[in-house]
């Protein structure tokens, strides 16, 4: 079986890979926790000093929530399951305590966006698209609003959050979404230089920096999973995901 994360060192920079790329490296059970494993990993391995997320293949770096898995919740224990496993997936890059970089080699939809906004900083490309299309697949935008609410204003979050609408990586770099905007083939390349111009701060500091800024915004993001629980649980009982995925599943099929 091929492993849903892949990790190489390069240097003092561990690179954590989403690795399903037949399924545009969208996010499953299996997926979730080999990535809150490797993040645990790297965080308490003194020989890494800096994490870059990235995705395998050039076509996504994550494109969300796996339709397949999320169309077959069908009891209010199993979405609060689902649920719990995305909100530690977030967690474990919030708590890694060195510095965290999102190297965007393509797509970065739900829960995709949602990974690389829980980052320090995030490089992508002109022509990547970039969003939070969660209604239409009939799931509430939740965590995602409360993700993008960090970043952006009101205005913005509800045109994205309420449209499902995803944008090109050269609007989400002048919204402030993404950190830096490079040509697609020097993404990677470019988000371990700014890995490593982190990695050159003094340890401590970052560290307590980071510590700071996760208090601050902690209680906002354990508020927002709550607060999606409940929104998800209704959705599913209203049958609007199931319905939505379904079709989507349907269009797949037929190509």
């Amino acid at each position: 079986m091929v492993d849903p994360i892949v990790v190489e060192d390069r240097g003092p920079a561990r690179i954590i890979r989403l690795n399903r790329p037949e399924a545009l490296n969208a996010v499953n059970a299996p997926l979730r926790r080999a990535f809150v494993a490797a993040m645990d990993a790297a965080r308490h391995d003194p020989a890494v000093a800096a994490v870059v997320v990235t995705g395998t293949g050039d076509r996504a770096f994550c494109a969300g929530q796996d339709i397949d898995e999320a169309a077959g919740l069908a009891t209010a224990p199993a979405v609060a399951a689902w649920l719990t496993g995305m909100r530690d997936l977030y967690q474990s890059v919030r708590d890694m305590d060195k510095p965290t970089v999102a190297a965007f080699n393509g797509l970065a939809a739900g829960a995709g966006m949602q990974i690389g906004l829980a980052c320090d900083l995030r490089v992508g490309y002109p022509e990547m698209r970039f969003g939070q299309p969660e209604v239409r697949a009939g799931l509430a935008s939740i965590v995602g609003s409360w993700f993008l609410a960090q970043y952006v204003g009101a205005g913005v979050n509800a045109e994205l959050s309420l449209s499902g609408e995803l944008i090109p990586g050269e609007r989400a770099h002048a919204l402030g979404l993404l950190t830096r905007l490079v040509p697609q083939a020097d993404v990677l390349d470019s988000a371990l230089a700014e890995a490593a111009r982190l990695a050159a701060m003094p340890a401590t500091a970052y560290r307590l920096t980071k510590r700071r800024l996760r208090e601050m915004t902690q209680p906002g993001f354990d508020a927002a999973y709550r607060a999606g629980l409940e929104a998800q649980r209704e959705a599913y009982a209203a049958g609007e995901p199931q319905r939505a995925m379904a079709a989507l599943l349907a269009r797949r099929r037929r190509g």
